[in-house]
């Protein structure tokens, strides 16, 4: 018995890397999914259907069922699209798993409209789309039966999305923006019986390799920190029923650690008994940022837990 045995499930992006890696767990442990990949470059060109057919032929070789979708989850046409063929070709949607994403990296003052539009458009308009037809599905079922309908999503969120990262503004608001929207979606959906997370992942992709260069090649016999394969497992972990009591969270994977990672809260503060005014809110800076000699170190950039 497989943990996904009888569910269906969507993966976007699925013809490379993570999610690629995720769509081949998710059929290893009984799941019927849609491989979904538009097959465009690393920066959003082009189409080719081989890298998603090529994932279906990989998993049903190993007798997994699947079959391959290339819609544009970045248009809400593609992603209606995607929802109805997991639908019409199994009979239903369980699991879906939102990993399609593209880098358009610049800095701020050198970005282009497009490069922002771009990158906004596959990986959050990409997210919300999906999430927005499948939610559709789950309501409509949970309403049908009266009961749960037991579905799950995972999201992909990014460290460059939680702690900031030069030259991608665009890509960062989008991941950031991915993560608020698990928490909200989470609280919107679980009436219906759906859960929602997502992950922070740092594996070896072919959006990472030519960044990180020589850090993350594997080295032989020895544990492959950066692999698609452990950020698949914690992926999966989340979307089943082991995780069936967690909703709204994002979870940082890197090799063999796994964090919970939450959002913005206070830190530090200062009160007043009267109306702030430009000369009050400087009194109390001390208390709330440091510096100016206070001893207190500086709130400058936070750093993430390495």
């Amino acid at each position: 018995m497989g943990l996904f045995d009888g569910k269906v499930a969507i993966v976007t992006g699925a013809g490379r890397g993570i999610g690629a890696a995720e769509a081949e767990l998710l059929a290893a442990e009984g799941a019927r999914v849609v491989v979904n990949d538009l097959g465009g470059a690393a920066t959003g060109e082009g189409r080719d259907r081989s890298p998603a057919q090529q994932v279906v032929d990989a998993i049903t070789a190993k007798g997994g069922t699947a079959v391959a979708n290339f819609d544009d989850i970045g248009t809400w046409a593609g992603a209606e699209a995607l929802v109805a063929q997991a639908v019409d070709t199994f009979g239903q949607l369980d699991v879906l798993v939102n990993n399609a994403g593209i880098l358009r990296d610049a800095m701020c003052f050198s970005m282009t409209e497009e490069e922002w539009d771009l990158v906004i458009n596959v990986h959050l308009k990409g997210h919300f789309a999906t999430t927005h037809f499948a939610a559709i599905h789950w309501r409509a079922r949970s309403k049908a039966s009266g009961a749960p309908v037991d579905g799950a999503i995972v999201n992909t969120a990014s460290e460059s999305g939680l702690y900031g990262n030069a030259a991608q503004a665009n890509y960062a608001a989008a991941k950031a923006g991915i993560a608020s929207m698990t928490i909200v979606t989470a609280r919107e959906l679980e009436r219906y019986g759906v859960r929602v997370n997502a992950i922070a992942p740092v594996a070896r992709t072919r959006l990472t390799e030519e960044l990180a260069g020589d850090y993350m090649k594997a080295t032989e016999g020895e544990f492959d920190r950066f692999a698609p394969d452990n950020v698949a497992a914690v992926a999966c972990w989340l979307a089943s029923p082991l995780a069936a009591d967690i909703s709204g969270q994002v979870v940082k994977v890197q090799g063999g650690v796994v964090q919970l990672v939450q959002g913005w809260r206070p830190v530090t503060q200062a009160t007043d008994d009267k109306p702030w005014t430009i000369d009050g809110v400087e009194a109390v800076r001390a208390q709330l940022l440091g510096g100016r000699d206070t001893g207190i170190p500086p709130f400058y950039f936070t750093d993430p837990i390495a």
